[in-house]
């Protein structure tokens, strides 16, 4: 087991919310930040900055604080932002359409390739540049590229079919907006499953009990 392994996923959470700030403060020309102020934007406390950051080799100065460009760039590197790994989209629908458009996949450490879609109202339409595909081109353009990840935009009863030729062309990393469970059919496979209705809920709950 390496280091990394041990880590935890509420602190490998907390990773894109460290870039994101610091980003903001890199922009603003701000140079430096100490762990309680970066705790105080954070909404952690000081000494969980500090143990967060240690997992992956402390980075900051005693007495100075972290460098905020740096830091950034050590994040960047930590969550792999610059793999530029090659994605596909499963479905061009509405929720498709907009992970399209407004996701800025560059900086992110993914570069989309290709989407698909088995209703020819959509397929041979646009999305930011990109031509929707027939999800019956799935199997020859697999063969033809290398792909490391999928990103399914479709209904949860769809999944199944798609999800098997996918993996059958060795593909084990989703970002999975369908609900459907790919852990349970597939358990070597990397997943982050987006369900925005519980977020919506966890909003419903905290205004119901405000």
């Amino acid at each position: 087991m390496s280091k990394n392994d041990s880590i935890s996923m509420s602190v490998i959470r907390r990773l894109p919310r460290y870039y994101r700030f610091l980003s903001e403060l890199n922009d603003q020309n701000i140079d430096k930040i100490s762990s309680t102020k970066l705790a105080q934007i954070m909404n952690v406390t000081a000494s969980q900055v500090r143990q967060d950051l240690n997992c992956f080799g402390g980075f900051g100065q005693q007495g100075y604080g972290y460098s905020v460009s740096q830091l950034k760039e050590e994040i960047k590197n930590i969550l792999g932002l610059n793999n530029n790994y090659k994605a596909i989209l499963i479905g061009a629908g509405n929720l498709g359409k907009a992970v399209a458009m407004h996701m800025n996949f560059e900086k992110l450490g993914f570069e989309l390739i290709a989407c698909f879609d088995n209703n020819e109202q959509k397929v041979g339409s646009k999305l930011n540049g990109i031509t929707v595909k027939n999800e019956s081109e799935l199997d020859d353009f697999c063969n033809k590229n290398h792909i490391d990840t999928a990103f399914l935009c479709i209904p949860r009863v769809c999944v199944e079919n798609v999800l098997d030729k996918l993996y059958s062309h060795g593909i084990k990393n989703y970002w999975n907006f369908s609900h459907y469970d790919i852990n349970a059919r597939y358990n070597d496979t990397m997943v982050e499953n987006v369900h925005l209705s519980d977020s919506l809920m966890t909003l419903c709950y905290r205004m119901n009990n405000n």
